[in-house]
């Protein structure tokens, strides 16, 4: 198993729950406001006057075989309008009950 942490403008929120649905992927945490900055070229997302945007946040844990796929439909999700920015992290599952 691998958890997939995915960071995504909110703009991007329907798009995302979408692409999970679509892949049957059905388990999930969500965060709807998350803030931060991209590392490359991202702008901040602050939720403030300066920096109103704002992030939000999912982690899935999914099975081996589907990681290949979930990365590939986010990379196509992200270079629809890369200006909003998405991102995702795969990390192993040691164990879970």
């Amino acid at each position: 198993m691998k958890a997939v942490f995915i960071v995504f403008n909110q703009a991007n929120t329907e798009k995302v729950l979408f692409m999970l649905d679509q892949l049957q992927l059905r388990g999930y945490t969500f965060w709807e406001q998350v803030q931060g900055r991209g590392s490359k070229t991202g702008e901040p997302r602050h939720g403030t006057h300066t920096w109103p945007e704002m992030n939000s946040a999912i982690i899935t844990i999914v099975p081996e075989q589907n990681v290949d796929e979930l990365m590939r439909t986010i990379h196509k999700l992200d270079k629809r309008n890369e200006e909003l920015g998405v991102r995702a992290f795969v990390w192993n599952v040691e164990d879970f009950v």
